[in-house]
């Protein structure tokens, strides 16, 4: 079994109003030095290599079920192999 993260995040021509919000209020607990928030959100999945390809398994699911092509995109990361 392999334990795969997957990113998912506004485009950067998206206008991120979550984001948005916190750095106000980062900025009204006295922190100027905060330029920007980008929200995103991330999703911990167990593949099991010998199915289904990791990189094929993360594409479909990512492509087909998490990402909303308009507005964000994608990315992951192999976290290690679960025994």
């Amino acid at each position: 079994m392999v334990n795969v993260r997957i990113y998912v995040t506004y485009k950067e021509s998206v206008f991120d109003p979550q984001g948005d919000t916190i750095k106000n209020a980062i900025h009204a607990l006295g922190h100027d030095e905060v330029e920007n928030v980008k929200v995103g959100k991330f999703f911990d999945v167990v593949i099991d290599p010998e199915k289904k390809d990791v990189e094929t398994s993360v594409k479909e699911i990512s492509e087909e079920l998490l990402v909303n092509f308009n507005l964000e995109t994608y990315r992951y990361e192999v976290l290690g192999g679960l025994d």
